[in-house]
């Protein structure tokens, strides 16, 4: 066993974290950036281990967008087929000379029915026909039902709306080295009782036995009274931190991940709002420090934010171990 196991072995591991201990049962990290699980479930079929509206809720709005046209699209497909299948003689008012014509006025239709627009011209005609326009019409109104609810879940759902720096870096910290990244509020929200806290995982030699140990960082400040600028969080690399006397490249090779969890309460939605994300050893960096991201206006009655500051660090010298 290394001195540097032996030292981590006195520490106290967080026992709370939901994670084992046996590294060879992982992937290369526990959590992706924006804070999902790093983690895909087997074994189930698709619709007993995916929940379709959770799947909505947390889609990327442009994949949403591209799945509620493609379910609509493809309804009045299904229902066009259907209804050229059973004969376009039963769809009273078309005016359609070709083929592709018809065709086209009855997707329009079927739109209309599904839309429970109903311009009127094209009607059906027959019990068959006017039966499937009919269910179209029933589930239209069920679509619409689930579209909007849908949207109103994704428009009203308390989100954070938090960015974090790309790399977290190790940089100069009254007269020694810390551990430091920043998170910046994106959007015009108020957060106030903010607190974060952080989790490291290193992989450590026991007895001769890789083992994940998993250690509660303390924070130079782990709580704010309100979230409006720019913070950096902060974790002094002393004597009471697992990263003491580990170089970045010791911290590579211990698989290093640096958890992060962000809560805040949200005036606006009157609830509490969470974040997380997390870094591995390629996106930690030694030697740099943060720029400051805001300042003051020109004429000195306001502060300016620079989001797009968020990276900005500069070389810094680290003190001698």
């Amino acid at each position: 066993m290394s001195i540097r196991s032996k030292i981590l072995n006195t520490l106290k591991s967080d026992e709370n974290t939901g994670f084992g201990s046996n590294t060879k049962l992982y992937g290369r990290r526990l959590f992706r950036k924006d804070g999902t699980p790093n983690l895909k479930r087997t074994g189930a079929d698709v619709l007993s281990r995916l929940s379709w509206y959770h799947t909505m809720i947390h889609l990327p709005r442009w994949k949403f967008y591209i799945v509620i046209l493609s379910v609509y699209f493809l309804v009045n497909i299904l229902f066009t087929v259907i209804y050229v299948s059973i004969g376009l003689d039963q769809l009273g008012g078309m005016v359609g000379e070709t083929k592709w014509e018809q065709w086209l006025e009855a997707f329009f239709f079927s739109a209309q029915t599904f839309t429970t627009v109903g311009y009127g011209r094209v009607n059906p005609h027959g019990i068959l026909m006017s039966s499937v326009a009919a269910l179209e019409a029933f589930l239209g109104v069920l679509n619409l039902a689930i579209a909007t609810g849908l949207f109103y879940g994704r428009f009203s759902r308390p989100t954070a709306f938090i960015r974090y720096s790309e790399h977290a870096i190790i940089a100069p910290f009254k007269g020694g080295q810390a551990l430091m990244f920043r998170l910046v509020p994106y959007k015009n929200t108020n957060l106030t009782d903010a607190e974060v806290k952080i989790t490291v995982g290193l992989m450590v030699d026991v007895n001769g036995i890789s083992e994940n140990r998993f250690y509660n960082l303390d924070l130079q400040l782990s709580k704010l009274n309100s979230l409006n600028l720019s913070w950096t969080i902060v974790h002094p690399i002393d004597e009471k931190s697992p990263l003491k006397g580990l170089s970045l490249q010791d911290m590579k090779a211990s698989n290093i991940e640096v958890m992060v969890l962000l809560k805040a309460f949200d005036e606006t939605y009157s609830n509490t709002v969470v974040s997380r994300t997390s870094y591995i050893g390629d996106e930690l960096l030694e030697g740099y420090k943060f720029i400051p991201m805001y300042q003051r206006s020109d004429n000195t009655d306001e502060t300016i934010m620079n989001i797009d500051h968020l990276n900005a660090m500069e070389p810094a010298t680290l003190p001698a171990p």
